[in-house]
This record gives C-alpha cells, structure tokens and sequence, in this order.
C-alpha cells in the first residue's frame, strides 16, 4: 500500500473488533490508534474527522468511517 494508513480504535467496540479480526486474517499491519488511551489520538480524530467515531481508517488523512467501508477499502488495495 503506498498511502500513509492509520487506523483509530477504541478496545470493546464490536466494529473495531470487526476490522481487526479482518486484518488479522489477512495479515495486514496498520498503526492502530487507540482514542481511549491516547488523549491527543481522540483529539485528533475529532478535529480532523470531525467526530468521534471508531473504527476509522485514516488514508494519507482523510478519514474513512465504517466498519464494511474500511474492510472494503483494505480488500481493494491490501
């Protein structure tokens, strides 16, 4: 993958399980992000994002939301 991925999760939440366990399975490593313990993580999620919503996949640092969509997006360029 040639852009700059990282993938902002929170531990507990079923989607970021969901995209975790994909990448997993497919032996795809991302810098993972986690909002709860990382305070400036959270910030940065919500200023660029503008929200706070996990799972989301930041590519070059644009966020991408939604469990489906990040796993889709992993499967077309992975």
């Amino acid at each position: 993958m040639s852009q700059a991925l990282e993938l902002y999760i929170m531990p507990g939440c079923p989607f970021c399980r969901k995209v975790l366990s994909y990448m997993e399975r497919q032996g795809i490593e991302i810098p993972l992000r986690d909002i709860t313990a990382n305070p400036s993580d959270r910030s940065t999620l919500q200023n660029v994002g503008g929200k706070v919503q996990v799972p989301c996949l930041f590519i070059d640092g644009k966020p991408l939301y939604e469990s489906d969509d990040i796993i889709a997006y992993l499967k077309a360029h992975a």
